[in-house]
This record gives C-alpha cells, structure tokens and sequence, in this order.
C-alpha cells in the first residue's frame, strides 16, 4: 500500500516555500541569537530543541483538527485552505504596514539552565495562538484530498517542516557569535526583514489560493 503523503511535486513546493519562510529571520530567530550570545551555542541550540518540541505539539494538533474537518465536510476543508491563504497574506499586509516587530534585545537575557531553557521555549511556543494559526493556515495548502489520510499528510508536513526549522535555526545559533550582535544593530536589517518577510507572506498566500482553484 502507497504510503498517504503528498506527491514528490507537492513535497518539493512546500520544502521550498518552508526554506524560504525559515530562512528569513524574525524575532523567533533574533531570541535564538540573543541567547547564544548571552549564554553561548549550546544555550541556544537548547532553546530550539524547546521550542520545535513545541511545534509538534501544533503539529498534532493540526493533524487531529483537519482530520476531523474533512470527515465532517470536505467543503469545509477547502474554505480553511482558503481562509489561510487569506491569513498568510493579511500577515504579509501587516508585517510592511505594521511596525517592526524586532524584539529588544541589547539589554541581555539573564543565565539559565539548559532545563530552564528548554522549558522556556517550550511553553513559549506552545502557548503562542499564532504558532496554531499558522499551522492551520499554511499545512492545508499542501495536503491533496485525492490521497487520503489527511491526518497523516499534515503530520507528515508538519515533522518535515520541523525538522527544517531545526536545521535552520541550528544555524543561525551556530552563527551567533560573530553576527547575532551586527544584526540587532543593524538599522539595513530592521528595514529588509519587515519588506522580505511582508513579500513572503503574501506570495505564499496568492499561490495557495490559486493552487487551490486548480485542484478542484
């Protein structure tokens, strides 16, 4: 029996829209500096561990929640589909007409446990309603009805992007201790992070929502 996972086309758009969201950094990231810089790598490779721990649980979460959708009503799947592309642009909106989100940071964050570390990122991400929202908004768009077992497609997606997010938050740690401190100064980043990441929101939502008519 073919495993229910999306097709190898479908997985190679949503690996490269997930590397381009990843990769452009956020205030998600500039804390993963902040503690690398504060407490070192291995602090701030333990606040991703926390933190995309946390992402599975959204993950589950997401996988149970859109099962049980498409068992109640296929229609209503496809207006989530939609209702998320919406999202990711009304993010796209908010992020260039917004002001910046750029977390302060120069005042340092106090020592640590890695337990407490851990902990920390964990529940901040776990209690984070935008971290569920997006899930539900940006999954779905991948997920092809005709398959099957749409509980196992977006659990499928969501270990995939995870395991993406690891990767390349374990590098921006990696890389703190020479460029965390430039680009929380940096007055060229703080401009280009709002007009890259508005553009990537948008892009990604238009392309969900005509991806969606051609499956249809």
């Amino acid at each position: 029996m073919d495993l229910a996972i999306p097709s190898a086309a479908n997985l190679g758009l949503f690996v490269s829209a997930t590397l381009v969201l990843l990769l452009v950094p956020g205030p998600a990231v500039l804390y993963i500096f902040a503690r690398s810089v504060e407490q070192g790598r291995s602090a701030g490779l333990v606040s991703i561990l926390g933190i995309h721990t946390a992402t599975l649980v959204h993950v589950v979460a997401a996988a149970v929640g859109l099962s049980a959708l498409l068992a109640s009503s296929a229609l209503a799947f496809s207006v989530v589909k939609y209702a998320g592309a919406a999202y990711l642009i009304w993010l796209g909106l908010k992020k260039l007409l917004g002001p910046s989100g750029i977390p302060d940071v120069e005042g340092g964050l106090p020592t640590r446990s890695p337990m407490r570390i851990f902990r920390e990122g964990f529940i901040v991400n776990l209690l984070n309603p935008k971290t569920a929202l997006f899930f539900l908004a940006f999954l779905p768009q991948f997920v092809e009805l005709d398959r099957g077992h749409v509980a196992m497609q977006v659990a499928f997606l969501g270990i995939l992007y995870t395991a993406i997010g690891v990767l390349t938050d374990g590098s921006y740690a990696l890389a703190a201790g020479t460029a965390g401190n430039w680009l929380k100064r940096s007055p060229v980043y703080l401009k280009a992070e709002r007009w890259v990441s508005g553009f990537v929101y948008i892009g990604l939502g238009l392309t969900a929502a005509f991806a969606g008519n051609q499956k249809k």
